[in-house]
């Protein structure tokens, strides 16, 4: 795989990040930050430190509480552009609690009713920053960040990546559905559907799109996205091959194999593959093998530790340029 470049590119994710407690088995309880696009926007900075890649995360925090404090400086120590975060006064970060059972399999408690992050887009006051963001090469978001927002915010969104992909950028959608965040599936499908007429980059995960849709195959997932005009479809299966659609045909790229005993917390196995995927296109000249092989290589290694973020020096050498 070639992941040299000489071109500098930028992308920006727009989601939410969570305060993350997580109880281990002999009874205690760690405290950290994660949320499925932050943790995106972490592996993306991490393996493309080396070649100076631009990633900024877009969201809104508090704008004198300790916890959205801690995260801005954990987000610039991992190298993450932080020009396009909304501090919101009085606001304060969602947080959720994760259980973990002994297969990794994990479940999660949600307090988020009062996140920041939903206020994200309210407002004109964080206008003139959104339409910086019309330059940059991709933007990225998930099901999650378009769940959070009211019906207004979401409006506004879609009409600002409508702008965005007009002026150049790709648009990147992952699916991440979560059922509790929608009133009701049908809420959910006509929204998708909204952000899926305009994204070039789709990054689904096969049991999510069943629970969304009533998918019983593959075939009906692809037939969607070829009906919305979708450029690039990648569909994630977990510990099977994931399945890459684009004009050129179809590809399967097998997972790697990781042993039962060592998977500990599936927790940001598809938003971390997410990153490695982008961050081979971000280097350019790669295919979407190449693309889907970083993805899996990335995943492999978080589901065998705990938490959504795993330490750096636990990154696989591919990703710290050594």
């Amino acid at each position: 795989m070639n992941l040299t470049t000489n071109k500098k590119a930028s992308i920006a994710l727009i989601g939410e990040c969570m305060i993350e407690i997580q109880q281990h088995a002999n009874g205690t309880m760690v405290q950290g930050f994660a949320g499925d696009t932050l943790n995106t926007a972490v592996y993306l900075a991490r393996l493309s430190k080396v070649h100076g890649h631009e990633v900024q995360y877009v969201t809104a925090l508090g704008d004198s509480d300790r916890f959205s404090q801690a995260m801005l400086q954990q987000w610039q120590a991992e190298g993450i552009g932080c020009d396009y975060v909304r501090r919101l006064p009085g606001k304060l970060p969602g947080l959720y609690n994760i259980d973990v059972d002994a297969n990794g399999e994990r479940s999660f408690t949600y307090w988020r009713g009062e996140s920041a992050a939903r206020q994200l887009l309210e407002g004109d006051e964080f206008d003139a920053q959104l339409e910086s963001l019309l330059s940059f090469d991709y933007l990225y978001l998930s099901g999650i960040s378009l769940a959070i927002l009211p019906d207004a915010s979401r409006h506004k969104l879609l009409a600002w990546l409508t702008r965005a992909r007009a002026r150049g950028a790709q648009i990147c959608f992952d699916n991440n559905y979560r059922p509790r965040l929608w009133r009701d599936a049908a809420q959910a499908r006509h929204w998708y559907e909204q952000v899926l007429r305009i994204t070039d980059i789709a990054l689904l995960t096969y049991e999510d799109e069943c629970m969304l849709w009533g998918d019983s195959n593959e075939e009906q997932v692809f037939a969607r996205c070829r009906e919305l005009a979708i450029s690039e479809v990648v569909l994630k299966r977990g510990h099977e091959p994931c399945l890459v659609e684009t004009s050129a045909g179809r590809q399967s790229i097998s997972a790697i194999a990781v042993e039962p005993h060592l998977v500990v917390d599936t927790t940001a196995a598809g938003d971390s593959f997410s990153a490695g995927y982008l961050a081979a296109r971000l280097q350019g000249g790669c295919t979407p093998a190449d693309c889907a092989t970083l993805g899996h290589r990335i995943a492999s290694t978080v589901i065998q530790y705990r938490g959504g973020l795993i330490p750096l020096d636990a990154m696989p050498e591919i990703c710290t340029g050594d």
